[in-house]
């Protein structure tokens, strides 16, 4: 019996397969028994006359993809979730009389291979299903497809070409599903192309975590027997606050103060001195008091450390930028923002306070449409043009997402085959052009940034303690594990390696306490 012809759509005819010895050919649409102990589940498109045998699986369907993409395709080793998602290219689409690709469909029991024919075709995958290393296994029972095209295109497995466009991405503003037109906003043949090769980082790991066995009672006397009577036990004090996190810390200044009437931090002031005391009284402030002290400082008294203030406004989420201003009022009694005017100045006053304000959308989903319109409009208002237009800079790299701005650097390289923070530096100088670059850096990878800003503060003649005093304090909760193989990797040797060459002394195991953690 052979297949009845097709109307111009769904498989192409072919000649028909030979009566199979113990079987009396096939049947009608809707001819097979539902198998035992399976439910028929209806076609997925929704196609007449679903075929029984698609066996019912618990939580339905396949799991949602992180990232956004298409729906029921895991990603592919390196694949980007969300986006750029790449399957492995096979020369033409798998069809009848095709030779299924390495582990593919297994032969099932009792149909004999047609001679010169090679497999059977590819087979939508039911609902609830999860496919077997190597490609979907024949289900038994499965029906072949009515006449007349009643099936819309068939939907991309493993081993297959995605359709011209790339591939769907749900939810994606301006986008459908392939093969399905309408949609608002749907871009002819689907999405374009993504960007290729975005990553996105890992997330951060600190080298100092909780105590487990954390008692504050225990603490307090410890840091007050290591400063009483004559001397002082630099050792205790620095095993004690190393391997404490900052919120354990605050709860032994404050059950030190309710058990002895004295102020931690004055106390540990009296006891230490230079570098050493600056990194303990850095340890023992909350995250956003020390921010705010240190962007006081850096734009109080005769000149402005611009290099503080991109530090921490490049790299500070907007909650945390929002509790600085507060602290910020509350502590010095002017409004931030006011301060940063009155000591900047052009471009760099517009960057700072853009940044300042704490509002960047930090949950935009990633639009590629917009970024590659976002990056052409870069192009223009750069390289392409006389003069610069900083303006658009400033709206787009202070307003997007992390994860929107690094495809649009993506598109940004592929438009104008160089990287933006190189563009920026051609067309930009002194903080402005600082500031931009710092930004770009952050975005594309904030751990290599913080390693390179240790690299900095220890090269050469001198070492700038203020900056590694402040990486160190900041990042040893946050993410000093991948800041640490960033340094290695970019630089040939360990942190640890680099921070005892350069310094000495108590405050040396202190430092190399908290990065070892």
């Amino acid at each position: 019996m052979s297949y009845p012809p097709y109307s111009g759509s769904g498989y192409p005819t072919q000649g028909g397969y030979p009566q199979q010895p113990g079987y009396g050919g096939y049947p009608q649409q809707g001819g097979y028994p539902p198998q035992a102990g399976f439910v028929g589940m209806p076609d997925p498109y929704g196609a007449p006359g679903g075929g029984p045998g698609y066996p019912s699986q618990p939580g339905g369907g396949f799991p949602a993809v992180p990232g956004g993409g298409a729906s029921g395709y895991p990603p592919a080793p390196g694949g980007q979730p969300g986006y750029g998602m790449q399957y492995p290219p096979q020369s033409q689409q798998q069809g009848y009389g095709q030779q299924p690709a390495p582990g593919g469909y297994p032969q099932q029991p009792g149909y004999q291979q047609p001679p010169g024919m090679g497999g059977f075709p590819p087979q939508q995958q039911g609902y609830g299903q999860t496919p077997a290393p190597g490609g979907y296994p024949q289900q038994p029972g499965y029906q072949q497809p009515p006449a007349g095209g009643a099936f819309p295109p068939q939907q991309q497995g493993y081993g297959q070409q995605p359709p011209p466009g790339g591939y769907y991405q749900p939810g994606a503003p301006g986008t459908c599903a392939p093969g399905y037109p309408g949609g608002p906003g749907a871009q002819p043949g689907g999405m374009p192309p993504p960007a290729v090769g975005v990553q996105t980082l890992p997330k951060g790991q600190g080298t100092v975590r909780p105590q487990p066995s954390f008692n504050p009672e225990t603490d307090a006397k410890t840091l007050r027997k290591a400063m009483k009577g004559i001397g002082t036990d630099e050792k205790a004090i620095i095993e004690v606050l190393s391997h404490r996190s900052n919120d354990q810390r605050q709860q032994i200044k404050n059950m030190f103060k309710t058990m002895y009437g004295k102020d931690l931090v004055r106390e540990l002031k009296s006891e230490l001195g230079s570098n050493l005391e600056q990194a303990v009284v850095a340890l023992m402030m909350t995250s956003v008091e020390y921010d705010a002290e240190q962007i006081h400082q850096a734009i109080a008294g005769a000149g402005t450390k611009e290099g503080v203030l991109i530090e921490i406004f490049c790299t500070r989420s907007n909650k945390q930028i929002q509790e600085i201003k507060v602290f910020y009022k509350a502590k010095y009694g002017k409004e931030l923002e006011k301060r940063l005017m009155e000591e900047t100045s052009g471009h760099f006053r517009r960057l700072i306070v853009s940044l300042s304000t704490g509002n960047r959308m930090e949950n935009q989903p990633v639009d590629h449409q917009k970024a590659r319109q976002d990056a052409q409009g870069l192009y223009q208002a750069g390289e392409k043009t006389l003069g610069t237009d900083e303006s658009l800079f400033n709206s787009i790299l202070c307003s997007q997402s992390f994860e929107q701005l690094r495809v649009v650097f993506q598109e940004y390289r592929r438009i104008a085959n160089k990287g933006l923070d190189q563009a920026i530096k051609s067309e930009m100088s002194g903080d402005l052009e600082k500031g931009m670059v710092t930004l770009v850096r952050v975005i594309e990878n904030i751990y290599f940034y913080f390693a390179d800003r240790l690299h900095k503060s220890m090269k050469g003649a001198g070492t700038s303690d203020d900056t590694l005093i402040r990486v160190i304090v900041t990042r040893c909760e946050v993410d000093m594990v991948q800041i640490k193989q960033e340094y290695q990797r970019n630089y040939g040797k360990t942190l640890e390696g680099a921070i005892e060459g350069e310094t000495s002394g108590d405050y040396k195991k202190l430092l190399m306490a908290l990065v070892r953690g």
